[in-house]
């Protein structure tokens, strides 16, 4: 066995779990990277996976797979970005363990990650809000879940994974009702309750009965929800929804569409960003300015409305007749 191998199993046991407890989910990022890389590996070097050496895993080697990754597998630059990220991570283990491959590691690091376009959020208005809501089927047990995880989806922002992860133990009812959640990089927050979710979530955990520990949104087998079941579920009640309100058909809305909903909603409200972000659960508040101030464009127009010249109608430009406007639009 090559000292790659030893080296691969040290830094998943030592490093990231050892002493980055890392997360299962980076966990299983960085294994899925390292499998692919491995078998790529394989193909150009013709040793199997436990035979490579830490020379064979070279920039030009890392170079080329990274460019497998989206010319031949469709991966997106973030998706190859993210091997990448894993990719460094290990050389700068590898620094400390053999440093007799310095150089080596020293042109892996070197290799950069690729810039990506920024491109607007999409988020749902209080009206398709609404009528996702109204989506779900509350005659059955099944719609009055899955009401309720949209409910509090929409309102909370939650993260998909934080939604799934919710327990019934999560819940606080009476003075300062809230929903408390383990966020991403193990941040835990709570988000207080309006009367709308509360009497919601006090009805559907009367149904589901569940103890402390059990999952406030369990699957047919009282397992917690999937990734793409949640992913699932919302497109059925985009699908339902998009027949009362047509413009939900033009969007791509997945279980994060609520997260941005969540935000743009309280930016429109007049929350400052600060707060947005303690609620969100950002690390940096400039995330939070940088994704949600750019997609309000309510926000943009307001703005330029202090600009206008005196004697001057503030407003959007909107064609005087219904024909026009359809003309307009194409």
């Amino acid at each position: 066995m090559s000292a790659l191998a030893p080296l691969l199993e040290a830094f998943f046991t030592e490093r990231l779990i050892g002493q980055r407890q890392a997360s299962p989910h980076t966990v299983a990022s960085y294994r899925d990277a390292f499998c692919l890389l491995l078998r790529f590996a394989q193909q150009r070097t013709g040793r199997r996976p436990h035979q490579l050496s830490v020379e064979d895993l070279d920039a030009a080697l890392i170079g080329a797979f990274l460019n497998h990754l989206e010319a031949e597998r469709g991966a997106s630059v973030r998706t190859r970005n993210a091997r990448l990220t894993a990719i460094r991570s290990l050389f700068n283990f590898a620094a400390y363990r053999h440093p007799e491959h310095a150089a080596l590691i020293q042109r892996v690091l070197a290799i950069p990650p690729k810039r990506t376009d920024k491109a607007l959020v999409t988020y749902l208005t209080e009206d398709e809000a609404a009528a996702l809501l109204a989506g779900p089927d509350r005659a059955t047990r099944i719609g009055r879940r899955d009401h309720a995880l949209l409910l509090v989806g929409l309102e909370t922002g939650m993260r998909v994974s934080e939604l799934t992860g919710l327990t019934c133990a999560d819940v606080r009812f009476g003075a300062g009702a809230h929903v408390g959640c383990h966020g991403k990089g193990r941040k835990e927050r709570i988000t207080p309750l309006r009367r709308e979710a509360r009497e919601v979530l006090r009805s559907w955990m009367d149904e589901r009965a569940g103890s402390d520990g059990d999952a406030l949104f369990p699957g047919p087998r009282g397992a917690r929800l999937s990734r793409d079941a949640v992913r699932r579920l919302v497109e059925r009640h985009v699908f339902t929804a998009a027949g009362t309100c047509p413009s939900l058909a033009s969007k791509d809305v997945t279980p994060h569409t609520m997260r941005h909903t969540c935000a743009m909603n309280l930016l429109r409200h007049g929350v400052d960003t600060a707060t947005i972000a303690l609620i969100l659960g950002h690390e940096d508040v400039r995330t939070t300015y940088g994704v949600y101030l750019h997609a309000d464009l309510g926000l943009k127009e307001q703005a330029i409305a202090r600009t206008a010249p005196p004697g001057t109608r503030a407003g959007r430009y909107r064609p005087p007749d219904p024909l026009l406007a359809f003309l307009e639009g194409l």
